[in-house]
């Protein structure tokens, strides 16, 4: 072997000990394209039942036609969407130019020159000229940039799908809290006309002297109280329609007229099995393409440190010089011009190489976290489903028996019972208030949490 090294010629020579340099450099740990994680055989909060296929079209499981429409304009005429949708497109060229860095690059070029002259006659000067580079993909680095380029744009597939569901679970959640606030509205207005109502009976049974003027102004305090509360309602009702207007991409003037009943809530939905999750989460599997691209990035980035060939030539005003792209000697010369660059920067290059393997074992760790984060969001929400459920049980009787007692203490002062209190009417009809804004409220909470879930199930919104 070193009889034939002292045959070659010296750029050469130093050539391939700069190859063997580079390829004893690319021993070590490689990039891992995939993550693992250990996963229970079901979630720990399902019930029996429960760990069936998870239903596709989760929206129309609320049964509310309106909702179902107006989630669908959203994803129509929202403009976050619409501006989502043209970075996909932009990631989409994106793939384009990392497979075009695999061909052949030609440029041409064209000059004109005219001289005029006292002495002599004019000269026009016309140069054509056409250069062409191409790298072959000796050690497929290129490959791996392009297979790096096309698994980010499926990340941005799967970012745009994400971006399309969380719509989808926003608008239906602005819708429901719109509901609330017309729910809330209404209640409001009917504390205005109890109170108002209890006013009237209170100053008669003051003029009947069997009430203390204290009393009118406590009732007289609940009717102001009550509008003032009215208004509230009325601007937190306003809120919530400005909302879900720009999530439609409409003006936000509060003008959408909504319902005062909200969705159907069903008991119980199938949430699958958690190794299903992993494939169904749209920022899982965004998550799972960038950890691919990131181990393709690192290969590069090894393959970094092999010596590039450059294959280059061009003609101008006819003359041919692609000819000599073939001639070894020029061949050897190319060569040896890129085996110094590489041994010349070779710290550097082993520290990009170095830096995307230790990114690439970064993208692992926030794959796993993400993981364990989505499996937080769907045991987290089964478990709260439950418990606002049985909060909503203990609540209903809470309201039940609230009402019954501002009944009777309003009757009770009305017929000028022995012992009827005005405060203890005022007592009672506070924990109604309370008890009947508590009940939209844990409404409204049951059917926020129902949503979340659904998204955090990553199933589909529609069945078509």
């Amino acid at each position: 072997m070193l009889v034939i090294f002292s045959k070659l010629p010296t750029t050469l020579t130093l050539g391939l000990a700069a190859v063997l340099v580079s390829c004893e450099a690319l021993k070590g740990p490689k990039a891992i394209n995939s993550g693992t994680i250990d996963l229970p055989g079901a979630f720990s909060q399902a019930k029996s039942g429960q760990n069936a296929k998870i239903s596709t079209g989760w929206i129309k499981e609320f049964r509310d036609s309106r909702m179902t429409k107006i989630v669908r304009e959203a994803l129509a005429h929202n403009q976050g969407l619409k501006a989502a949708a043209y970075r996909l497109k932009a990631a989409r060229e994106g793939t384009i130019i990392g497979r075009a860095s695999r061909l052949p690059s030609v440029n041409a070029s064209t000059s004109y020159r005219k001289t005029d002259s006292q002495d002599i006659s004019s000269n026009e000067n016309y140069s054509i000229s056409l250069n062409a580079v191409w790298e072959p993909d000796l050690w497929g680095r290129l490959r791996n940039l392009d297979y790096s380029a096309r698994a980010n744009y499926t990340a941005s597939i799967a970012d745009f799908r994400g971006a399309r569901l969380s719509l989808a679970a926003n608008t239906a959640k602005a819708w429901c809290n719109l509901v609330t606030s017309e729910q809330q509205l209404e209640l409001a207005k009917t504390n205005v006309a109890s109170f108002s109502q209890a006013l009237i009976v209170v100053e008669r049974r003051y003029k009947a002297n069997t009430l203390r003027s204290v009393d009118v102004q406590f009732a007289r305090n609940n009717v102001a109280n009550s509008k003032r509360s009215l208004s509230v309602r009325q601007l937190g009702r306003d809120n919530a329609a400005r909302n879900l207007e720009v999530l439609l991409g409409r003006y936000p003037a509060a003008t959408i007229n909504s319902s005062t009943d909200l969705p159907y809530l069903s008991e119980r939905i199938p949430i699958g099995l958690p190794s299903k999750l992993l494939e169904r989460r749209p920022d899982l599997e965004a998550a799972r393409a960038r950890l691919f691209a990131s181990a393709q990035n690192a290969e590069a980035a090894r393959k970094n440190l092999l010596p590039n060939l450059r294959l280059t030539g061009g003609t101008s005003n006819g003359a041919d010089t692609f000819r000599r792209a073939l001639d070894p000697n020029f061949l050897v010369y190319s060569i040896a011009s890129s085996l110094a660059q590489t041994v010349y920067q070779g710290g550097a290059l082993s520290a990009r190489a170095r830096a995307a393997l230790e990114q690439n074992r970064a993208v692992i760790e926030d794959y796993t976290r993400l993981a364990l984060l989505a499996f937080r969001e769907v045991e987290s929400a089964i478990e709260t489903d439950r418990s606002l459920t049985e909060q909503e049980r203990y609540l209903r009787q809470e309201v039940k028996q609230s009402q019954l007692a501002v009944k009777r203490a309003l009757s009770d002062i009305s017929l000028g019972i022995d012992g009827a209190s005005f405060l203890e009417y005022l007592e009672a009809q506070r924990r109604a208030e309370a008890a009947g804004i508590s009940l939209i409220r844990l409404k409204n909470q049951r059917l926020q949490n129902r949503i979340d879930l659904h998204l955090a199930l990553g199933g589909d919104y529609f069945s078509e």
